[in-house]
């Protein structure tokens, strides 16, 4: 059974930091691509950050590029989200998903490219 089970959200003053992490099981985690979305409620949810396979490839929504860092543990099966400078924009639902990628350097920045999602953990920050 696949799960990815999402930690380190929380509430934090504007300008903080914070570091979202994925853990997974049930996959063979290095043969999947990784990505972070986030919701808030009445709006569509959103990409974030996406990494490929390797890790050797990353993606950003531009609202978030200088910010944020996606990066993986192969070894720890879990994907991280690094946030610095956080704004009270960002405040939403943080999501993970994964997808089996036969390509080691595609990163997939499309919700529905994914097919397995975490339970989500919730980011606030205050202004």
């Amino acid at each position: 059974q696949v799960q990815l089970v999402e930690s380190g959200g929380g509430l934090v003053q504007a300008g903080g930091s914070l570091r979202l992490s994925c853990a997974t099981s049930g996959l063979t985690f290095s043969l999947y691509a990784m990505g972070w979305f986030r919701q808030t409620p009445g709006k569509e949810r959103e990409f974030v950050a996406a990494i490929s396979r390797s890790g050797g490839r990353t993606a950003y929504v531009d609202s978030v590029k200088g910010r944020f860092t996606i990066s993986r543990d192969n070894a720890r099966n879990t994907v991280f989200l690094q946030m610095i400078s956080l704004k009270p924009e960002d405040t939403a639902v943080y999501y993970c998903a994964a997808t089996h990628s036969w390509n080691g350097g595609v990163y997939y920045t499309s919700g529905s490219a994914y097919n397995t999602w975490g339970q989500g953990t919730q980011v606030s920050v205050s202004s």
